[in-house]
């Protein structure tokens, strides 16, 4: 990790632990519409002000910094005086901040058409304690922007992000609806490479899979506005928080849409067609009114059991691919092997048309909000030659459950050397060739094998990778005499400490009156 990253990240961690403080008895769900919208305004105001003091001096431009045209034409939020952040803190602890924090919410919505009915309001709530949002404004107003060099909207996109990792893991498993942890949404566009088209989520939470997109492009030089992002999300208020994720980000949501249906009854883009799927969808969703769309157009490989979305979200993927389009989307274990209600016929049928490309096995512990144990699918409508090498008929497995770092008691996090060994397997195996890599693709024991689809059609349609890939090899190079040695001091170790244990027990039995 960089120093910058290092010292953005100590940031992160210490705006955090200000701001829980100041959480008192309110519920993270709630408090984390405060304080993100919060975040949000002042980045709406920084933005504003550096581009206000811009025009205000520079002697050639002749322009007023009043005029909101001005503003409209660099791609900056207009924000009225009376609203901007050094306002607010002036007044942070005056009685009716709440007041003055909800109208600056409302003159932005009305000043700013993509963010209407976005912002959060109702600060001036009787129950929302002034002196404590008071001083959250204060300590939003100190983040050290100045030492970082003009990188204030990096840094305030870093910690919008680290605070919705974190309100996922406070609010447990209701937290997940919104968020996926950062490492996973990495490994997902690191194997993708949106580099340009028509990216879709459709169950986008608060908006990750596009923010990444977004950061992967600019890593590698590409041009931002070479992707368009699509969107759908079932819940308001998370929806909410993916259109203010991407205006930090500059991101066009425009397309980014909610309705309380959600995609399997109203779907929001019904023509669309996508070059890029990524999703995180819910685990064995038994809500998702199966009943009422048995014979939906959509069920080309199988009608989806009703009491599991997992196939139906498949099936929904494969519906929106462009006839070259790539899909990555995480699902439970149980996806790779289930044979109930239908799952295993539908995934016959999907592996027999020869749409899976990849599938990944994911270690445990990487979740915020459950401990059911994860996977990632890769579906290609185009194995044919398309960029890459003819893949048809083939599959890659990868079992990547012994990689990624414990970050903390509860939680998993994979490194950036994981992501990389991951994604470089999977590029290679396609045909890519990859800078400071020597040779092609090869089969490691124990971590990844390309297989034939005669070969799946043996293990009964399973996609566990562990059922492919085999053992780890290991270097042997004790000799048969010395294992044997080693072996027998071992066992000669293990049936004394038996027997002291047998010992003690009797022992214990004797003193209590007990005799054997």
């Amino acid at each position: 990790m960089s120093e910058t990253n290092s010292n953005e990240r100590g940031i992160e961690k210490e705006l955090w632990k200000a701001a829980d403080k100041l959480r008192s008895s309110m519920d993270a769900a709630e408090y984390k519409h405060v304080v993100l919208g919060l975040i949000f305004l002042k980045y709406i105001s920084d933005t504003f002000n550096e581009t206000y003091e811009k025009i205000k001096n520079d002697p050639e431009m002749l322009s007023d910094p009043e005029d909101r045209d001005e503003y409209i034409a660099r791609n900056v939020f207009w924000v009225v005086p009376e609203v901007r952040w050094p306002y607010l803190k002036s007044n942070a602890k005056q009685p009716n901040i709440g007041i003055l924090v909800d109208q600056a919410m409302d003159a932005i919505e009305r000043d700013n058409n993509v963010l209407k009915s976005v912002l959060p309001h109702d600060y001036g709530r009787p129950a929302l304690d002034k002196q404590k949002l008071g001083e959250l404004i204060d300590l939003i107003s100190n983040i050290g922007f100045s030492q970082l060099d003009g990188k204030s909207k990096d840094l305030l996109g870093s910690v919008y992000e680290y605070f919705l990792g974190q309100f996922a893991d406070a609010e447990g498993k209701k937290g997940g609806q919104f968020y996926t942890p950062r490492s996973i949404v990495q490994l997902l566009v690191a194997m993708l490479e949106p580099f340009k088209g028509r990216v879709f989520d459709p169950c986008c939470g608060s908006g990750g899979m596009f923010v990444q997109s977004e950061k992967f492009i600019e890593a590698h030089q590409g041009r931002k506005d070479d992707i368009h992002v699509f969107g759908q999300e079932s819940n308001q208020t998370t929806w909410k928080l993916c259109k203010m994720n991407l205006a930090i980000r500059g991101i066009d949501s425009d397309y980014v849409r909610w309705n309380s249906e959600g995609s399997f009854l109203n779907d929001l883009h019904r023509d669309l067609k996508a070059d890029f799927i990524l999703a995180n969808p819910p685990f064995n969703d038994s809500d998702w009114s199966g009943e009422s769309l048995r014979s939906d157009i959509r069920w080309k490989y199988g009608v989806p059991p009703a009491g599991n979305a997992n196939f139906a979200w498949i099936q929904h993927f494969i519906s929106h691919l462009s006839p070259t389009g790539i899909a990555g989307f995480l699902l439970a274990n149980g996806s790779m092997s289930s044979n109930t209600s239908n799952e295993g016929d539908i995934r016959k049928n999907i592996i027999e048309a020869d749409l899976i490309d990849c599938m990944v096995a994911l270690p445990d512990k990487l979740f915020y909000n459950t401990g059911i144990p994860a996977c990632l699918w890769f579906i290609s409508r185009d194995k044919h030659n398309n960029k890459f090498r003819d893949r048809k008929g083939q599959i890659l497995f990868i079992d990547a459950r012994k990689l990624g770092n414990m970050i903390d008691r509860r939680h998993r996090e994979l490194t950036d050397t994981d992501i990389k060994k991951i994604s470089d397997t999977y590029h290679l195996w396609r045909g890519e060739q990859l800078e400071n890599v020597e040779g092609g693709y090869k089969n490691i024991p124990g971590f990844c094998k390309s297989v034939n689809l005669e070969e799946v059609r043996k293990n009964n349609w399973i996609l566990t990778p562990g059922r492919y890939v085999g053992s780890e090899e290991v270097d042997d190079d004790e000799d048969f005499e010395e294992k044997m040695e080693n072996l027998t001091r071992e066992l000669a170790r293990l049936m004394d400490e038996g027997q002291k244990l047998d010992d003690e027990i009797k022992k214990n039995l004797e003193v209590i009156g007990w005799r054997i």
